[in-house]
């Protein structure tokens, strides 16, 4: 279990990190998310002891983590997939963690068959891709069999069959009763993967919450309503209007309604005599209510309205 306790880290009068508290736990799939700059990898590696907070703790199984005697037993991480010494190759480099962590060698072939990089094991870590590099990464992390495992990015530079694989592997991870911690940018993949969601923006707390709550709360949840006959339609405006429900026309035949249920709406079709031909649910993605609620936490955001410009990308030169 990982527990933050008022865990800040202040840079001069900026803080990365403001006091924040989590408890992370074991069996599920934690999501961390958050813009740009709203503090995640500093988190993680106040976690791993890498930074040290200006005041509150980070634990791991109730310690701080340069209190743990193996630490790669307790806890695995993948912070930086490309933190490795480029001249030593997957093996050597894996046999050198073990050494120093009291892991038996074995392990060591285990991890790398796990990860698919058995074949390139005797290859110099400098040569990897990116993806081969995260795999040798999570090698790492899971070489000490640790309950604890945590990774910033794990699906960066990964093909399509890396990134299923990544997933498979978080996920039954969880399955074993570990404590599974994990940052990403890709919504889509934290939806299939993630259990529960921990959301911050500029160094604090945003929520805690499930993938379905946070997108049951979304105000972009609606119910599309399909007919005919624009002027029936016009009809069923005109009540959802007087009524103070959002409503809007997605095309001449299609509308968009806000704030009632799919039995609602086909209720006062029906009691207007309005013709519709489809009326269904239209769910909010995980991406959408993640930026809903996030709108307000956005440090480095870039201005959606105004298409890309040549000195957007050449620093102003022509």
């Amino acid at each position: 279990m990982i527990t933050l306790q008022e865990l800040t880290k202040r840079y001069g009068d900026r803080a990365a990190v403001d006091r924040l508290s989590l408890t992370i736990p074991a069996g599920r799939v934690t999501g961390f998310l958050g813009p740009n700059g709203a503090g995640k990898s500093t988190t993680m590696r106040m976690i791993m002891g890498l930074d040290r907070p200006t005041q509150g703790h980070a634990l791991v199984n109730g310690r701080p983590y340069d209190q743990l005697k193996h630490p790669l037993r307790e806890i695995g991480a993948l912070l930086d997939a490309k933190a490795v010494h480029p001249s030593r190759s997957a093996r050597a480099h894996l046999k050198a963690l073990a050494q120093t962590n009291g892991i038996p060698l074995r392990r060591v072939d285990k991890v790398l068959d796990t990860v698919g990089l058995a074949s390139v094991a005797g290859h110099r870590a400098g040569s990897f891709s990116l993806g081969m590099s995260q795999r040798l990464g999570i090698a790492g992390a899971l070489l000490g069999n640790p309950n604890i495992v945590m990774f910033d990015e794990p699906v960066n530079g990964l093909d399509p069959d890396g990134v299923r694989w990544i997933r498979g592997l978080i996920r039954g991870l969880a399955a074993e009763g570990r404590t599974v911690f994990v940052s990403s940018h890709l919504m889509s993949e934290m939806q299939l993967t993630a259990d529960q969601l921990v959301i911050i923006g500029k160094g604090r707390l945003i929520t805690e919450t499930s993938v379905k709550q946070l997108i049951d709360a979304s105000s972009l949840n609606a119910v599309r309503a399909r007919g005919p006959e624009t002027l029936a339609l016009e009809r069923l405006v005109v009540r959802l209007t007087e009524w103070r429900v959002a409503v809007r026309w997605e095309s001449a035949n299609e509308l968009h309604i806000s704030g009632l249920g799919v039995e609602q709406v086909s209720d006062l079709a029906y009691e207007l005599g309005v013709r519709l031909h489809e009326v269904r649910t239209v769910e909010a993605s995980l991406e959408q209510a993640y930026m809903e609620l996030t709108a307000d936490s956005v440090e480095y955001g870039t201005p959606a309205s105004r298409p890309l410009r040549s000195d957007d990308v050449n620093g102003g030169r022509a």
